[in-house]
């Protein structure tokens, strides 16, 4: 059977803020959360159905019937089922090319998404087609509901600048917004299993979809600018788009950009961003509900470009760089899907935006620095630069908006692919029930995580300094670089803060090949889902569980 293996062109249904002498030429697909099963013709409206096996097998073909008739009768749908043997995944025609199942991964380890949301985004992106209008259902537990829909939107990343007759072309049919992309509609569907093994009769709820619409518009927003060249996403472009989203949340930015930022201390950001045509910025925005009980803060890391300064990166390794902002890029879109989904605590965001440029004015390998934290760093690779502008970032948080919980999000350290891969990012924090915490919330998104080592008193002395109070680089770059570099972040906030800090280090899986992923945005709405008035939010948020080194052994 002949399977077409072709990309989706795409738009997203919500517009986004966006400043450029270029059009913008999205690839153009609407993603459509319906409440239930529609009553749909295979042959018009092609559908993929994507579950583990023994969720499949569970259901009866009266209750798929809507999407395959009369394309599809009983005798095929469980004889397809029979044949499908997933290693890791498999999938079987069930009409021509426009009606198919597909298995999942029988197994997922400890440490894996019980969702099997990386296989289901592997899934949609090799075997949905090209048209105007198609499904994709997902057959799943309820608990796993939010994962399987984020990994079908990673699937679709907006950003494109193709030309000609294919994906993103001109036409002159298109709905007259940026006249540039052909669109199409892609319809999620869900056939939810119950705890006894039977299917859901009740639809989503409206707060079910507004949830998973919002999501789906963060991590997409995210993706794109994170996939956006430097030409077009620069520390301008980049304040412009958190300005849109400001708007629409009927908010003001906080910003101090360029030599305010040296009058102001923040000679992590300064020193960083100074040799660049466009000056680097501060950015805080801030959601204040009456009632609040805690105060959160997001500190993002929005290297916009990173040549490495004058420590420059080989001509190999300086591709892809456009990428450095991907932790405030999360932060962009997880802060806004969490305002809408009626965050009931302080939250603040915190975009320390810059690109390290190579220029007359760069800062030089030995220059020293006074950071907001007063603390004074020599630099020894100018390359190290972002953890100079999240100690500003974290120290902001802690000294003027008096947050308790902190977490900082990047991608710090090329070490982390080392550490944890291509999938996982990194979590070192200084409390362990949040580690905890931060690991469910991983599982339960489908951004997953691990932990790494958090250890100052054996570690940080990796950035001892004869002349300052510390370097910017750790000495043996063999002593777990990803772990120091978080601590040198941590520094500057204080071991001794008495509030949670969280940094997350998403070097690697901020993309996947050549497109961005969008992660960290369902990963922070998971772990902070209870303090928002979200039930499918508040259902997957990570509870008070018992931390590993407290737990005994039990046969």
């Amino acid at each position: 059977m002949r399977i077409l293996h072709t990309s989706f062109a795409l738009r997203t249904v919500f517009r986004c803020g966006y400043s450029s002498t270029a059009p913008i030429r999205t690839m153009a697909t609407d993603i459509k959360f319906n409440a239930s099963l529609s009553r749909t013709d295979p042959q018009v409206q092609p559908v993929l159905i994507i579950g583990q096996l023994r969720h499949l097998n569970l259901l009866k073909f009266s209750q798929l019937a809507g999407k395959l008739e009369p394309r599809v009768n009983e005798e095929t749908f469980k004889n397809a089922i029979a044949c499908l043997h997933p290693a890791p995944t498999d999938k079987c025609s069930l009409y021509l090319d426009v009606a198919t199942v597909a298995a999942l991964p029988l197994k997922a380890s400890r440490h894996n998404t019980g969702s099997r949301a990386h296989s289901i985004t592997r899934l949609v992106k090799n075997h949905v087609l090209n048209v105007n209008e198609e499904s994709v259902v997902l057959v799943c537990e309820r608990e796993n509901l939010f994962a399987s829909a984020c990994a079908v939107v990673r699937a679709f990343p907006l950003y494109s600048r193709k030309t000609g007759n294919g994906n993103g072309a001109k036409s002159p049919n298109s709905d007259g917004g940026d006249g540039h992309a052909l669109r199409s509609v892609v319809n999620v569907e869900f056939v939810i299993i119950d705890k006894d093994g039977g299917v859901e009769k009740d639809p989503l709820s409206q707060d079910d979809l507004n949830c998973l619409n919002e999501t789906a518009r963060a991590i997409r927003h995210a993706a794109r600018i994170v996939d956006t060249p430097c030409n077009e996403m620069n520390v301008d472009h980049f304040i412009e788009n958190i300005s849109e989203f400001a708007k629409e949340l009927s908010l003001q930015p906080q910003i101090i950009r360029g030599e305010e930022l040296q009058e102001r201390g923040f000679g992590g950001i300064y020193g960083v961003g100074k040799a660049a045509a466009v000056p680097p910025a501060l950015v805080v925005l801030s959601h204040e509900p009456k009632g609040a009980q805690e105060t959160i803060a997001l500190v993002g890391k929005g290297i916009v470009y990173d040549t490495g300064g004058l420590s420059i990166k080989g001509k190999t390794a300086m591709p892809g760089m456009k990428r450095d902002c991907g932790g405030a890029a999360a932060i962009l879109g997880a802060f806004y899907a969490a305002v809408k989904c009626g965050f009931r605590d302080n939250l603040h965001a915190v975009f320390c935006l810059a690109e390290n440029s190579v220029g007359p004015n760069a800062t030089r390998p030995d220059d020293i620095h006074t950071l907001y934290s007063g603390r004074t760093v020599e630099i020894n690779n100018t390359d190290a630069e972002g953890r100079l502008v999240l100690a500003d970032g974290v120290c902001f948080a802690n000294k003027d908006l008096k947050a308790n919980i902190i977490l900082d999000m990047a991608t710090l350290t090329g070490a982390q692919g080392v550490a944890t891969g291509k999938y996982h990012g990194a979590i070192l924090t200084n409390s362990e029930p949040w580690e905890s915490k931060a690991l469910q919330a991983g599982r339960k998104s489908g951004d997953l995580l691990a932990p790494i080592i958090y250890c100052p008193e054996l570690h940080f002395s990796e950035f001892a300094s004869a002349i300052a109070d510390m370097k910017n680089s750790v000495a043996d770059r063999q002593n777990a670089q990803s772990s120091c570099a978080g601590l040198f972040v941590a520094a500057h906030l204080g071991f001794d803060y008495p509030g949670v800090w969280m940094h997350v280090d998403m070097a690697t899986p901020v993309n996947c090949g050549e497109r961005a992923t969008g992660y960290g945005v369902a990963l922070l709405l998971t772990l902070f889902g209870s303090h928002t008035s979200c039930g499918l939010l508040q259902s997957i948020a990570p509870g008070d569980e018992e931390p590993p080194s407290k737990r005994i052994c039990r046969d």
